[in-house]
C-alpha cells in the first residue's frame, strides 16, 4: 500500500491517537548514509515531543536488514507473544519485498504480520511493487480463508477499508498490519500504467501457461474451432502438454465416443475434440443419423437463426494469458529501466513536520543538510552519476533538475520564513547585496543561531581551509583546471594572479585572509572564471537567490554551510577517523573503521557471500552513532546511547572530524591525478574501467562510501577531457568511449575489490541534448519537404509554359496527366513525409515520458555473476556497488563490457 503525498500525517496521526504506554516502542531501521540520518534525526524529535518512545538499528545492507526482521521486527508481532507495534524504515527497503525481507512471509499461522505496521520512507527507485500496491494482510486472510481457490484473487486490493487499489484513504485505520510506502508524488503521477497492470494481474485467476506459448500465438478463428485435419492435430498437439488438458481430451473423448454408440455408428479409433456449438447440437437432434447432421453443418449456418456465439474455455484461456503477459511486460519494462532517486527522505520528513505545525530552524537545518548530500554522493535521476549541471553553465540544472530546484526553492522559501533579518541589519544586508553578496563566516551576534541564504562557490571547506586548498580540492575546478598536470597547476596560478590574490595570501586560513578581498572575492570570480571554462563556480549575479547556498551561524563558536556538514557526515561514515591516513600518526587499517588482516586472518579464504564478520558491524555501528552524534542540536559532554565511545556530540564532535574530511579529500584528488596522469581510465566497449590497486590510499578506497565519491571526482575529470577535445577525448570518441564509468578498489585483506558503477550521466542535460537532436532532425526534414516543393512547382512551371507553345493536343493532354499524376504523387509523398514526422513526434514524447538514461550496473552485476559463476557479494543498498573476488575480476569485467549498463 502507499500513502499519497497530500495524506503523510495520516499515520502519524493514527499512531498518536492509537499509542499507549504498554506499546511496543516504535523502531527505527536506518541506512547509513547523510540523508538517512538527517531524517531519522527530525523523526526522533518529533516523537520525542510526543512522548513516543522508540529505538534506532543501524542498517549497513541486506544482510543487516534480514538480521534486525528476524531479531527485532518478527518478535513484535501478537503470533510470537509480542503486543504489535511500527517498524519505520528509513533509507533502506524501497527495492525489495520486505514482506520477504523481514521474515514476515511464513506459511500458516505462524507467517503475516501479527498487527505490525512496516512504514517505508526510500529515495532509491525503482519501487517494488509488491511494497505498493500489494494489500498483505488482506492477501493472506484470504489465502488462508481458501479465497484463491474458491475464484481468484480479486479481493486482495479491495478488501481492507479505506485501501483502493493499494492507494490508502482517509478513512484507513492501520490496526492490523502491513507494508505502506510514504509517496512523494511520483506513485500517483508516473506509475498510473504500471498500477493498472499490477492490480489487473492481482485480479486475475492463476492460469498455468506452462508449453501455452504456441497456443497463444494462434489466432482466435483456429481457436473456434476449423473443422479442416490441420487444426485438429494442431489441437490434439497442443492438447498433449499439458497433464490437465489431457483428462480434459479424456473426457471429451469418452463423451463422444458413448453419443456415436447411441446413434449406431462406428467409433473412431482416435478421440477428437467435441465441436462445441449449439447449432450443430440442433441439427443433430433433428437428423436421423450423426453422419446427416455433419453433412449439413455447413448450412445450417445460413438457414439457421443468428445467435451470438459464446467463446470456448480454451479461448478465454488464450486470451486470459495474452492479457496477463501485456500486464507482465509493463511490470518487467518498470523493473528493467534501471535505478535512480527522487525526493530525498529528510525532505520528506521535513514536509510530514510541516504539516504537523512542528517545524523549526533545528529540523530545517537537518532537512537542508539530507538534500545537501545527495548532490555529494551524486544522487540524480539518472542513479548514482556525475553532478547534470556539473558539465554546463545553468546552475538550475543540478541535482534532479527542475524537481530538485523546487525542493530547494521550498526551503529558501523556509529560511525566509524562520530567519528574518533583525531590523539592526536590515541596511547592512542591502549594501552586501549591492556589492554582490559576501560569503558569510561569522555569525551576527553572540545568540545568533539563524539559517542564511549563501552565495556559495564551488569550493570545498572553505570556511575551514584556505583559499588555494579549497580550489585545488573542488572537483568542479580541479577537474575544469586539469590539475593533475603541471600546465593545470599554472593555470590556477594564474587565476588568482589575475583575481589579485597572491600565493602567501591564498594559502593562509580564509578566515584570517583581508576583508577587503573576501568581500570583493565573488565578483572577481564572476569576472575571471569564465574565462578558465568555469562558469559555474560561483552563482551568476542575475540569478537572483537561484543556486545559492545556506550557512548556520552557532553564535561565536562557528558557521558552517549546508554543504561542509554534509561533507563531514559523509567523513565520518565512511572512514570513522583520520589518524590512519597518509601524512597522520598512525598507520593502522583500523583507524578508517576496518578490521585489520591480523585480527582477520582467515577472510583471505573466506567466500564473499558469506562474509559479514561480528568487526566489521561493530565498525559500521560506531560509525553510525558518531555521525548521528555529530547531528545533535544541542552539544553535550555524553553521549545519547550507552555503546558510543565519543566523548563530544553536537557542534564539538563535527567540528573536531573537520580534518578527517580534509583528509578524505586529499585522498581522493591524489589518487584520482595518479590515474588519470598514468593514463589508468581505459574505454571498453560499454564503459570506461580504472583499478586502484597501488599507492598509500588503497586501504581507504575499499570503503564503498569513498569510492563512490573518487568515482564521481574521476567521471567529472573523463567528461571535461572528452569535452575540451584532448588526446584522450578523441582517442575515447574514436573507440565510441562512453561516459559510464566502473572503478575498482583492491581489499588486500578480505581478497576482494569493491566495484563500484556509475551511469553515463545523462540526466536532465542529457533529455534536453536529446530533444534538441530530434527538434533538429525535424528541422532538417522541413528543409527537405520545401526544396520538394520548390521543385515540383519549378518543373509544373517549365511544363506549363510548354503546353502553351505547343498548344492543346494529344500531347499536351499526355503531359497534363503526367503532370497530374506526378504532382499526385509528390502530394502523398508530403503527406507520408508529414505522417512520418507525426511518427518522429510521438516518438520523441514517449521518450521524453521514459525519463531520463538510468544506472543499469545493478541489473548487468546479477546477469554477469550468473554467467561467469564469478563469486561476487551485493550487499549494498546502492545496487550499483558489488564485492568481487581477487581471482575473478577479470573475467567479470570482460563479461560486463558486454551488456548494457545504461538505458
Amino acid at each position: 500500500m502507499y500513502l499519497p503525498r497530500p495524506l503523510i500525517a495520516h499515520l502519524y496521526a493514527s499512531l498518536l491517537r492509537t499509542h499507549h504506554a504498554l506499546a511496543a516502542p516504535v523502531l527505527l531501521l536506518v541506512a547509513l548514509d547523510p540523508d538517512a540520518l538527517c531524517a531519522a534525526r527530525i523523526l526522533t524529535q518529533l516523537l520525542k515531543r510526543d512522548y513516543i518512545p522508540h529505538k534506532i538499528q543501524a542498517i549497513a545492507g541486506y544482510t543487516d536488514l534480514q538480521r534486525a526482521g528476524v531479531e527485532l521486527v518478527r518478535p513484535m508481532r501478537t503470533t510470537d507473544g509480542g503486543v504489535g507495534g511500527v517498524c519505520i524504515c528509513l533509507g533502506c527497503g524501497g527495492l525489495v519485498d520486505l514482506e520477504e525481507t523481514l521474515g514476515l512471509d511464513g506459511e500458516g499461522e505462524a507467517g503475516g504480520f501479527g498487527d505490525v505496521q512496516v512504514w517505508v520512507l526510500d529515495s532509491r527507485r525503482p519501487w517494488n511493487l509488491d511494497n505498493v500496491f500489494r494489500d498483505h494482510v488482506a492477501a493472506r486472510e484470504v489465502l488462508l480463508a481458501g479465497g484463491e481457490e474458491e475464484g481468484g484473487r480479486g479481493a486482495l486490493v479491495k478488501r481492507t477499508v479505506g485501501v483502493e487499489q493499494g492507494r490508502v484513504k482517509e478513512g484507513y485505520k492501520p490496526a492490523r498490519g502491513g507494508i505502506i510506502v510514504f509517496d512523494d508524488g511520483d506513485i500517483e503521477e508516473d506509475l498510473a500504467k504500471e498500477k493498472e497492470a499490477y492490480c489487473a494481474l492481482e485480479q486475475m485467476p492463476e492460469v498455468d501457461d506452462a508449453g501455452d506459448e504456441s497456443d497463444v500465438s494462434e489466432t482466435e478463428a483456429e481457436d473456434e474451432g476449423s473443422q479442416n485435419g490441420d487444426s485438429r492435430n494442431k489441437k490434439r498437439k497442443s492438447w498433449d502438454r499439458g497433464e490437465d488438458e489431457d483428462d480434459d481430451s479424456d473426457d471429451d473423448g469418452r463423451a463422444r465416443r458413448r453419443r456415436r454408440s447411441n446413434s449406431g455408428s462406428s467409433v473412431d479409433a482416435t478421440p477428437e475434440r467435441p465441436q462445441r456449438r449449439g447449432l450443430i447440437s440442433v441439427q443433430a437432434e433433428d437428423a436421423g443419423s450423426s453422419d446427416e447432421s455433419r453433412a449439413a453443418t455447413p448450412q445450417s449456418r445460413s438457414t439457421s437463426p443468428q445467435t451470438e456465439r459464446q467463446p470456448s474455455a480454451r479461448t478465454l484461456r488464450r486470451r486470459l494469458l495474452r492479457l496477463r503477459r501485456k500486464h507482465e511486460s509493463v511490470l518487467h519494462a518498470y523493473y528493467g529501466l534501471g535505478t535512480s532517486y527522487s525526493e530525498p527522505v529528510s525532505s520528506l520528513l521535513y514536509s510530514l513536520a510541516s504539516e504537523l505545525g512542528r517545524e523549526d530552524n533545528d529540523l530545517l537545518w537537518l532537512a537542508i543538510v539530507g538534500v545537501s548530500s545527495t548532490e555529494l554522493y551524486g544522487r540524480t535521476l539518472s542513479g548514482i552519476t556525475a553532478n547534470p549541471s556539473s558539465s554546463g553553465e545553468e546552475i538550475s540544472l543540478g541535482w534532479n533538475g527542475d524537481r530538485g530546484e523546487r525542493i530547494r526553492s521550498i526551503l529558501r522559501d523556509e529560511v525566509r520564513r524562520l530567519n528574518p533579518a533583525p531590523l539592526s541589519e536590515v541596511a547592512r544586508e542591502r549594501e552586501l547585496a549591492s556589492i554582490g553578496g559576501v560569503i558569510p563566516t561569522h555569525a551576527r551576534s553572540p545568540t545568533d543561531m539563524s539559517i542564511r541564504i549563501s552565495p556559495e562557490p564551488r569550493f570545498l571547506l572553505i570556511r575551514h581551509w584556505s583559499l588555494y586548498d579549497s580550489m585545488l580540492h573542488s572537483s568542479y575546478l580541479a577537474t575544469r583546471l586539469h590539475i593533475w598536470s603541471d600546465s593545470g597547476q599554472r593555470r590556477l596560478h594564474k587565476l588568482l594572479a589575475k583575481m589579485g590574490v597572491s600565493l602567501a595570501q591564498c594559502r593562509q586560513s580564509y578566515t584570517h585572509m583581508d576583508m577587503d578581498l573576501k568581500r570583493g572575492l565573488r565578483q572577481r570570480l564572476l569576472r575571471f572564471a569564465p574565462a578558465y571554462g568555469l562558469d559555474g563556480l560561483v552563482p551568476p549575479a542575475d540569478a537572483g537567490k537561484e543556486g545559492w547556498g545556506f550557512v548556520r551561524s552557532w553564535g561565536w563558536k562557528a558557521s558552517l554551510s549546508a554543504t561542509d556538514v554534509a561533507v563531514v557526515l559523509a567523513a565520518i561514515l565512511d572512514i570513522s577517523d583520520a589518524s590512519g591516513l597518509p601524512g597522520s600518526s598512525g598507520t593502522s587499517s583500523s583507524a578508517f573503521g576496518m578490521p585489520t588482516p591480523e585480527s582477520t586472518p582467515d577472510s583471505a579464504n573466506t567466500p564473499v557471500n558469506n562474509y559479514h564478520t561480528d568487526a566489521a558491524a561493530e565498525t559500521a555501528t560506531t560509525r553510525f552513532w558518531r555521525a548521528y552524534d555529530a547531528l545533535s542540536p544541542t552539544p553535550s559532554s555524553h553521549s545519547s546511547h550507552s555503546s558510543s565511545t565519543a566523548p563530544l556530540a553536537g557542534l564539538p564532535l563535527l567540528l573536531s572530524h573537520i580534518p578527517t574530511a580534509q583528509a578524505l579529500h586529499r585522498a581522493i584528488m591524489r589518487t584520482g591525478c595518479a590515474l588519470l596522469a598514468k593514463r589508468q581510465i581505459r574505454p571498453l566497449r560499454a564503459f570506461r574501467m580504472g583499478v586502484v590497486r597501488e599507492g598509500p590510499d588503497v586501504p581507504l578506497f575499499a570503503r564503498p562510501g569513498a569510492l563512490v565519491q573518487l568515482a564521481l571526482w574521476v567521471a567529472e575529470a573523463v567528461r571535461v577531457v572528452e569535452g575540451d577535445g584532448g588526446e584522450e577525448g578523441r582517442k575515447g570518441r574514436r573507440r565510441g568511449g562512453k561516459e559510464a564509468l566502473v572503478l575498482a578498489g583492491l581489499d588486500e585483506g578480505r581478497g576482494v575489490y569493491v566495484v563500484v558503477g556509475l551511469g553515463g550521466g545523462g540526466g536532465v542535460r542529457a533529455e534536453e541534448a536529446k530533444k534538441t537532436g530530434g527538434e533538429e532532425r525535424r528541422k532538417r526534414r522541413r528543409e527537405r519537404e520545401e526544396r520538394r516543393k520548390e521543385k515540383t512547382a519549378r518543373r509544373e512551371e517549365r511544363r506549363r509554359k510548354r503546353r502553351e507553345e505547343r498548344g492543346r493536343g494529344e500531347e499536351g493532354d499526355e503531359e497534363e496527366l503526367e503532370t497530374e499524376s506526378e504532382a499526385g504523387s509528390s502530394e502523398a509523398s508530403s503527406q507520408s513525409s508529414g505522417s512520418s514526422e507525426s511518427e518522429s513526434e510521438d516518438e520523441a514524447q514517449r521518450s521524453r515520458k521514459k525519463g531520463p538514461i538510468r544506472n543499469r550496473f545493478g541489473h548487468a552485476f546479477q546477469a554477469v555473476a550468473e554467467e561467469t559463476g564469478s563469486r561476487v557479494r551485493i550487499d549494498s543498498f546502492e545496487h550499483c556497488v558489488v564485492e568481487v573476488r581477487k581471482e575473478d575480476l577479470s573475467g567479470f569485467l570482460e563479461a560486463l563490457s558486454m551488456k548494457a549498463v545504461v538505458g
